[in-house]
């Protein structure tokens, strides 16, 4: 029995521990799916630092028990689709093709922030937008302030949010650890013009009469360096750009690309050029389908998410809701894909 107990104890060195992966968990309209509206994606450091992407339409609001704790949210753009204009009425409500969602006159993001206390990581211009709407959801008084420094450790005393622009970096660092989460805000080639639905009834009366539309300067992506060594790119929507190669690729060393397939056309034409040749990475995410991508949790037929993963030659993962996929420093898918 001794010699039993030893051997296993020599084993396990072998073996490394799930907690060095990095967990990535989608949450979505309808378990189980990759289905059209699926925005949200929660992020989960082996230190334990959790963080919100794009809270969009496919959340029930900030409370959404399948949140759980949340230190960051990331937003990319003020279309009502990322910034969360409307909220899923109950996970599986409606169709895959065309989830049953209710306004969130508010937004999903603010009261994600709110609700979690958390750091809104976003441009100067998104984040002074998202203040009033915390402030709103929190009944008035007053509004949160931008973090006094770029690098905090979470969870922090009261809500707040990064004063970067493109090419800023912010850094979140669990209690206790010794390295951070660290964030790059890239470039996005979008619009970002805002949801009129969120704008106050004189503001949209006054756009509308001009035929004008409001924005909130660029919008974005983000390459995350997660302690374990994984560099993801968040590719937010974009079409092709150079950058994807020169900063990206060569200078973030980007080694898991989780691309934004929408709005159509998106990267859907384009998208087998951007990943393989520019990007290059050890293996793709892809979310932000823009149609019912699967059936049952698996890719249905004549699709095209399923036409352009045909194309990629890294290993392709669908975004399916409520599925937690693992991945170590390489870049590596090693759980739950």
């Amino acid at each position: 029995m001794r010699i039993a107990c030893a051997a296993f104890a020599l084993l396990l060195p072998a073996f490394p521990a799930l907690a060095q992966n990095v967990k990535i968990t989608p949450i979505g309209s309808h378990p189980g799916e990759l289905c059209a509206n699926d925005r949200a994606i929660i992020f989960e450091d082996p230190t334990g630092v959790r963080f919100l992407y794009d809270a969009g339409p496919t959340v029930t609001g900030g409370n959404d028990s399948r949140l759980g704790t949340i230190h960051l949210v990331l937003l990319t753009h003020m279309h009502g689709d990322h910034v969360g204009d409307l909220k899923l009425k109950a996970p599986g409500e409606g169709s895959c093709a065309n989830s049953a969602r209710v306004p969130a006159p508010n937004s999903t993001t603010a009261e994600a922030v709110a609700a979690k206390n958390a750091v809104l990581v976003t441009t100067r211009a998104m984040a002074s937008f998202v203040h009033n709407k915390v402030a709103a959801v929190r009944g008035g008084g007053k509004p949160m302030d931008f973090c006094s420094t770029l690098a905090v450790t979470v969870p922090v005393s009261a809500a707040c949010s990064s004063r970067i622009d493109l090419g800023g970096v912010f850094t979140a660092k669990a209690e206790g650890a010794t390295q951070g989460v660290e964030f790059t805000i890239v470039y996005s080639a979008h619009v970002n013009d805002v949801a009129p639905s969120l704008l106050s009834k004189p503001e949209q009366d006054l756009l509308k009469a001009d035929g004008a539309q409001l924005a909130y300067g660029p919008p974005v992506g983000f390459v995350v360096k997660f302690t374990n060594g994984l560099v993801a790119y968040l590719s937010s929507d974009t079409a092709v750009f150079g950058d994807m190669k020169m900063v990206i690729h060569d200078f973030h060393k980007a080694n898991l690309a989780v691309i934004n397939l929408g709005p159509n056309p998106g990267l859907f034409q384009s998208g087998a050029y951007a990943i393989n040749d520019l990007l290059d990475p050890a293996s793709v995410i892809f979310t932000h389908a823009n149609e019912a991508a699967t059936e049952g949790g698996k890719l249905r037929a004549n699709t095209q998410t399923g036409a352009l993963m045909k194309k990629i030659k890294a290993p392709s993962h669908l975004a399916i809701s409520e599925r937690t996929m693992e991945f170590d420093g390489k870049g590596r898918c090693v759980s739950g894909c």
